[in-house]
């Protein structure tokens, strides 16, 4: 075997030996019933036709790679916004090792979650002793501050109840009385991880808002004129939380990050372990109730959460992943005329020093064709800058997407000479992609890290985007939103079309004629 302890291969070169591309092969003959090779080609070029597109668009009850998560994932993403908070899921235990291998493959930091373990005779008879015995157990081994619960498919289909299980519990000794335990039901066979991550939310501030479940008078309103922010379930929570930290910094305003995961996505290595690290304080959970106002900006991460807060009184802005000059001027002056502060010399600085990048570079974007998919805001955001840009966002396509986010994706279209030729898909998945690429092709792909696939499959390069990035490290380190986060963006775009022009100009004395090095 080439495999030794002499001289230890790693898989990009051990696959490729003599004897695995026979062991390999003869796997594929004797086991997979293969067909015939002239068939497979067939068969795959005719899946790049018109034909097989409108056959793949017409299906209804299948879905193929769809570009999502599940409900729990967001949850405990917004879980661990908290101070010294435990998210808790009650279902499997497999379930929640997703979740956590999912954020951390992400951000590259540790993501610590429980589980309630529940196997088959809890499915039959219900949770409830696993619920007790993992409370209990949680607030004895790991000393959470608070414990955020949400559910598995498992839990929800069998209907088992949180309140009265956390109730029962309590009762049962598992945690005091009076410790905070909000719950949040996020059945993962519905919406998706920005659905899971709203629910979560909600569920958190109603907690501390209306009483805990009942146990103490709900939460009366004293105005004041602090603002409150909410990121959304945000790959780049690390850049874009400090960019805009700053930001508000810079207006001079006094403010809260709810479920401020910024932090504890990006501890050091100082020999010290952070099990829990930064995020909003519980005390500032409870007073931001007195808040002016709440800006999300994700609306469709918070269309719950925001409706539950103006309901309580306060002014509700939703924005859509502020990308670029006109999001980002959109984003300050409604600070701006909530807050009564001026927007200072500062960010007009910053502002024009975007506006600069682009002159310089716009040449090289305008009128190229881009598909992206991804969640509802976020291709909401890229969407519009690209278009600022001169780009053309040809296929913009989210899974998770809504009729209404389809709506107001067609208006932005609607408001520009490059939307003219775009097109939106909501509810599909990267199967239509495909689909989409090969028969309306673009120049370039904008996506998270399964469409690399998508890459290799129909030749359009990827630019990596979006949640979540496995095969790239620290994006989540970066802004993408506000002037500073623009200019990321605007360079991320500018490199992949840069590389991609180098790639198709560098054979000597054919295609060198463009290798130049100046662009």
């Amino acid at each position: 075997m080439s495999q030794n302890a002499e001289k230890v291969l790693d898989h990009f070169n051990l696959f490729r030996e003599p004897e695995y591309q026979e062991m390999l092969k003869n796997k594929k003959e004797q086991f997979e019933n293969p067909e015939p090779a002239d068939k497979l080609v067939q068969v795959r070029e005719w899946t790049k036709t018109w034909d097989y597109r409108e056959k793949n668009f017409a299906r209804e009850a299948l879905t193929v790679n769809p570009a999502k998560a599940c409900q729990p994932l967001g949850a405990v993403f917004a879980a661990v916004g908290f101070e010294s908070t435990m998210p808790f899921v009650h279902g499997s235990q497999g379930c929640v090792a997703y979740y956590r291998s999912h954020l951390s493959r992400h951000f590259k930091e540790p993501t610590s979650c429980v589980s309630s373990s529940m196997t088959e005779d809890a499915a039959v008879f219900g949770g409830l002793n696993n619920m007790i015995d993992g409370l209990a157990n949680t607030y004895a081994m790991y000393k959470p501050k608070m414990i955020a619960v949400s559910t598995t498919c498992m839990a929800e289909v069998i209907g088992d109840d949180l309140n009265a299980f956390i109730k029962t519990s309590k009762e049962k000794g598992s945690v005091p009385a009076e410790y905070d335990v909000p719950f949040a039901h996020t059945p993962a066979f519905v919406g998706s991880h920005i659905t899971g991550y709203d629910n979560a939310l909600k569920g958190v501030l109603s907690h501390f808002w209306d009483g805990k479940a009942g146990t103490v008078p709900a939460l009366v309103r004293e105005p004041n004129e602090k603002i409150n922010f909410i990121g959304g379930f945000d790959g780049y929570t690390v850049g874009n939380t400090r960019e805009v930290k700053r930001i508000f910094d810079l207006m001079g305003l006094d403010y809260t990050i709810l479920a401020d995961t910024s932090d504890v996505f990006d501890t050091p290595s100082d020999g010290e372990f952070r099990m829990y690290d930064g995020g909003t304080t519980l005390e500032d959970t409870v007073a931001a109730l007195n808040a002016k106002a709440t800006f999300s900006m994700q609306e469709y991460c918070t269309e719950k959460t925001l409706p539950f807060i103006a309901e309580h009184g306060q002014e509700v802005v939703a924005l859509n992943c502020p990308i670029g000059v006109a999001a980002t001027d959109k984003f300050l002056m409604e600070l701006s005329r909530v807050s009564g502060k001026a927007i200072p010399d500062a960010l007009k600085k910053e502002r024009g020093r975007l506006v600069d990048a682009i002159a310089d570079s716009t040449a090289h974007i305008h009128g190229k064709k881009f598909a992206l998919y991804g969640d509802p805001d976020q291709c909401l955001g890229l969407a519009a800058f690209l278009m600022e840009l001169g780009g053309e966002p040809t296929h913009v396509l989210a899974t998770n997407g809504s009729k209404h986010w389809a709506e107001k994706v067609q208006a932005l279209f609607d408001g520009s000479p490059f939307g003219k030729d775009c097109h939106v898909y909501a509810g599909k998945d990267l199967w239509h992609m495909r689909s989409l690429l090969f028969t309306e092709p673009v120049d370039f792909l904008f996506g998270n890290t399964y469409g690399k696939y998508l890459e290799r499959d129909t030749g359009t390069p990827l630019i990596r985007y979006g949640f979540p990035i496995f095969d790239r490290h620290h994006h989540h380190r970066y802004p993408i939103w506000g002037y500073q986060g623009g200019l990321n963006m605007l360079v991320r775009i500018l490199d992949k079309i840069f590389d991609e022009i180098d790639n198709n100009s560098n054979v000597p004395a054919q295609s060198d004629y463009s290798f130049d090095i100046i662009r």
